[in-house]
């Protein structure tokens, strides 16, 4: 079974930090890309970054530059979203997509081919 898993979500107060893990069974991460994205309640779903199929490429939403971090381990088969500096508005529920990609020189938000079942972030004191 071709499926995507997230973890490490949780409750975290302002300005902490959390990591998500994206792994994925079944299938090998090393020739897609990966997208994460979040939907806060009552709100649409919104692209927050990408990573190309080695990590040659990312990309970030500019509600999280220079606080969230990507980065992927195709020999673990996992993708991660280092979340730090953590804001309210961060709540949300994350969920990681791959999309098949045969280069290394770019990552989207769009035609993704799988998609996690999510994990929730709540920034709260």
């Amino acid at each position: 079974q071709l499926q995507l898993v997230e973890s490490g979500g949780g409750l975290v107060q302002p300005g902490g930090s959390l990591r998500l893990s994206c792994a994925a069974s079944g299938f090998t991460l090393d020739y897609y890309a990966i997208g994460w994205f979040r939907q806060a309640p009552g709100k649409g779903r919104e692209g927050v970054s990408c990573i190309s199929t080695r990590g040659g490429a990312t990309n970030y939403a500019d509600s999280v530059k220079g606080r969230f971090t990507i980065s992927r381990d195709n020999a673990k088969n996992t993708v991660y979203l280092e979340m730090n500096s953590l804001k309210p508005e961060d709540t949300a529920v994350y969920y990681c997509a791959a999309r098949h990609y045969l280069g290394d020189s770019m990552c989207g938000y769009y035609g993704m081919d799988y998609w996690g079942k999510g994990a929730l972030v709540t920034v709260s004191s």
